[in-house]
């Protein structure tokens, strides 16, 4: 076999709510933080024990605009993409990496009745902050466009 395959399912609770940025010409990219959780039995000493894995959202345009009118920290969502590693460098010259998870797919499963629960609370603890319409019934699910690869094939 020779091709390749880059492609990364996960679901989890969303650690915070997305962060957007917006572009000339009408593009947006969102940004948010995933946590997945694994739990097992440590055999020496019978205790439950539970690890936390935290991956980086990136959802581009309408997905972004989605999201972001959607979810809320803490909402269970199904995202489906790539990986993505970006090269920068730190404030010292440093060459620093950041591993992305490019969304291509996303369904929110966070049940309607679950996120205007949380809504209510937020609303009693700061009634002054504007808050976000619940998420319709269904979840939501949208197919983001294949970006232009560099790649001949």
């Amino acid at each position: 076999m020779s091709g390749t395959l880059n492609k990364v399912m996960l679901i989890g609770h969303t650690g915070d709510d997305v962060k957007m940025h917006f572009f000339e010409g009408g593009n947006s990219i969102g940004r948010f933080p995933l946590a997945t959780n694994e739990s097992y039995t440590n055999r020496t000493t019978n205790e439950r024990v539970t690890t936390t894995e935290w991956h980086n959202i990136v959802v581009r345009n309408k997905g972004a605009e989605i999201c972001e009118k959607y979810l809320k920290k803490g909402d269970k969502v199904y995202i489906e993409g790539r990986l993505k590693t970006r090269k920068w460098q730190d404030d010292k010259g440093q060459d620093r990496y950041s591993t992305e998870i490019q969304c291509t797919d996303f369904t929110f499963l966070t049940p309607k009745n679950e996120q205007q629960d949380g809504m209510q609370q937020q609303q009693s603890q700061a009634p002054s902050q504007s808050q976000k319409p619940a998420a319709p019934a269904q979840t939501q699910h949208v197919q983001q466009p294949e970006e232009d690869d560099d790649l001949p094939f």
